[in-house]
Order: C-alpha cells, then sequence, then structure tokens
C-alpha cells in the first residue's frame, strides 16, 4: 500500500499506478473476448492442427472479428490468402451468405487437405470451399476483377503490401480486405531495430491510412487486424 507525502501522491506514483490498472483491465477484458464467441469442435480440431504443424492461427476474438466482418459486407464472394488448416476459413464461412464461397489459397495442398476436413466436419459442403494451391502472388492475378466482396490476407507478411495491390483489383466497391498479424506480437510499435518483415508492416500500415480510396480501421483484436473498405 503507498502512502502520500505532505502534497498526496506524486504525478508519476499515480500514472504507475493507473497504467498498471489499465494494463492489467486490458489484458481480462483480451481474455473475455476471446472466450465470448464459443468455437465449436471442428474449429478446435483445426487449431489442434495448425498447432502440430507449426502454424499460427487467428485468434477467436479475430475469428469472430472475421465471421462479423463477412456478415457486414453480405460476403458471397471471399479470397483467403493463407489457408492454413481451415480456422480462419471456419469464421469466415460462417459469416457469409448461405450460398457464398470461400476461394483459398496456400502453398502447402497438406494444408488444406486438413482444411478440407475442418470445414466438412463444420458442417459446410464441399462447394462452398474452392482451394487452389501455390503461391498468392501467382494466383491472385488470375482471380477475377471486381468479383470478391471480402479478401483476407494472413500469408507472408513480407508481401503483404502486394497483397494489397491486388485485392484492390479483386474488391468491388465497397468491398472489405483485411490483414492478420499486423501487431507483430508488439514490434510494430516498438522504437527498436526491426526486422524487414516489421518495416514492411508498417508501409502497409502507412499506405492503407493514407490511401484516399479508403476507410481504414485497425482493431486490436488478436494479434491486430487492419481493415479497410474500399470506396
Amino acid at each position: 500500500m503507498r502512502v502520500p507525502g505532505p502534497n498526496g501522491y506524486s504525478h508519476a506514483e499515480t500514472t504507475t499506478g493507473q497504467e498498471r490498472v489499465i494494463t492489467g483491465n486490458r489484458q481480462t477484458s483480451w481474455a473475455f473476448a476471446d472466450a465470448y464467441v464459443a468455437e465449436e469442435d471442428a474449429l478446435l480440431w483445426a487449431r489442434d492442427r495448425a498447432a502440430e504443424a507449426g502454424l499460427r492461427s487467428v485468434s477467436p476474438a479475430a475469428g469472430a472479428a472475421l465471421r462479423l466482418l463477412a456478415a457486414t459486407v453480405d460476403a458471397k464472394a471471399v479470397a483467403e490468402i493463407g489457408t492454413g488448416t481451415g480456422v480462419s476459413g471456419i469464421h469466415l464461412l460462417h459469416g457469409m451468405r448461405p450460398d457464398g464461397v470461400l476461394t483459398t489459397v496456400d502453398p502447402e495442398p497438406e494444408h488444406q487437405q486438413s482444411a478440407r476436413q475442418a470445414f466438412r466436419a463444420a458442417g459446410f459442403a464441399s462447394n462452398r470451399a474452392r482451394f487452389i494451391p501455390g503461391r498468392a502472388l501467382d494466383v491472385l492475378p488470375r482471380l477475377a476483377d471486381a468479383g470478391y466482396d471480402l479478401v483476407f490476407c494472413d500469408g507472408d507478411r513480407q508481401e503483404f503490401l502486394d497483397y494489397l495491390a491486388e485485392s484492390l483489383r479483386l474488391l468491388r466497391p465497397g468491398g472489405l480486405v483485411v490483414f492478420e498479424g499486423v501487431f507483430a506480437h508488439g514490434r510494430t510499435v516498438d522504437s527498436g531495430p526491426q526486422p524487414t518483415e516489421v518495416l514492411r508492416l508498417r508501409e502497409l500500415l502507412r499506405t492503407v491510412r493514407e490511401s484516399p480510396g479508403l476507410v481504414p480501421s485497425l482493431l486490436p483484436v488478436g494479434d491486430g487486424l487492419l481493415c479497410a473498405v474500399k470506396r
């Protein structure tokens, strides 16, 4: 317990105490947000497969945000860069229209096979997802201009700026692009020397914020979701 001096607590002491409370509250709130939308067995299975393969998955709160965003734009066509084992794909499919199709791209066919199983276990018909194996920057140019309501980017972070350019071509006006992992576990806002991946993320954040053709927002869920609506 702190005892005040003759003039009360110092500003530094008060600020430090407030920061501790804020930090604790934020951690509790983030944990609550992650548990707010329960994940079914198929999602938990997909998470286990991702962990076994050494892959990162969107957090439950980030997954819930993806569901919400897909539902908000009434998504019928979604492109996903980075299938993984299907965690984000299941969330997107839950938010999409019942007749919507998810086109998901990943360089590892074995990961996509796990995602197929997860989608099936989650109750989605096989025609709800189109799996395309390959490097994203080789596949994306083959997809239709203005043919997508939402593009979710969760691939190579050093290629995010290139994904942005492709996404703007793929999206219809009013469509939404979403980038996962833009906080880079806190390194994006760390003032110390950072690897090229983080420098590229900072460039992406500036580009999206300053683009007159986008309406951006940065959501503090998971490892950071950068979202922008195409005007």
